[in-house]
């Protein structure tokens, strides 16, 4: 399957979610909320494990309605969020419970900050959602500061992901849009880690997700809703989706 950069993705869905962001349960934004519990330790306990107490100014990019953004900043880190949804970024101003994130509306292939100015950018479920997620990758490494660290979460490109990641969320989630997720933009390891490389980031760590296997995901099945208690877990396999870590080289 080659990637390809001329299928419609539909990123105007996420403008008209308001509070769905945060309450509903008959959407598949309900699944970004289930991945955030998971993702949002894993990305805080590996800045606080590379950069001890170190104060940190960290970007998120496509940050939607914050879920990663506002977990940062009530963590205590300086958090600058930015997306080009100015409904989304509404939403994650209202629920910035420490009032210090410093949401922007910005275009991610075009960053609006000087060169080596975060220690931290983070690009979750967002790489498959534009064309030319390299310019991403570029615009990521060039504000990182030397030793920063960049933050992914995406999708594999091949059979299995389309199942789950685009088919699936049709057949068992409600009020899934067309093109919400489109096959070809989805991005296979190899070519990700080689526009890291490309940008002098060193990837260091690399993991699997997927649904745990539990009641509640035969709920789901079973209603279309995604149920409170719905959970990922990691896994070795980058079958589907996987997330990691890279270090911008000195």
């Amino acid at each position: 399957m080659e990637r390809s950069t001329d299928s419609p993705i539909n990123n105007a869905f996420y403008d008209t979610l308001g509070e769905r962001w945060y309450e509903a349960e008959d959407d598949p934004v309900a699944l970004l909320r289930a991945e955030g519990r998971l993702k949002n330790p894993w990305v805080l306990e590996r800045l606080r494990t590379v950069f001890q107490n170190k104060r940190l100014r960290v970007l998120d990019v496509g940050c939607g309605a914050g879920f990663l953004a506002n977990a940062l900043s009530a963590a205590g880190l300086e958090t600058v969020g930015m997306d080009l949804s100015e409904e989304s970024l509404n939403v994650a101003r209202r629920h910035d419970v420490t009032g210090k994130v410093d949401y922007r509306k910005a275009d991610a292939l075009n960053l609006p900050f000087e060169t080596g100015e975060f220690d931290a950018v983070c690009a979750m479920d967002f790489l498959e959602h534009v064309s030319e997620p390299e310019r991403v990758v570029a615009e990521a490494g060039r504000v990182l500061k030397p030793g920063g660290l960049f933050f992914f979460h995406t999708f594999n490109r091949n059979f299995l992901s389309w199942l789950f990641a685009v088919q699936g969320l049709r057949w068992f989630v409600r009020n899934t849009p067309e093109h919400l997720h489109v096959l070809s933009l989805f991005i296979r390891p190899d070519e990700l880690k080689g526009s890291l490389e490309e940008n002098h980031l060193a990837l260091r760590e690399i993991t699997g997700l997927r649904p745990r296997f539990s009641k509640a995901f035969w709920k789901l099945l079973a209603t279309r809703r995604v149920p409170k208690d719905f959970e990922f877990i990691f896994t070795p396999s980058l079958k589907i989706g996987y997330m990691g870590w890279a270090e911008k080289k000195s």
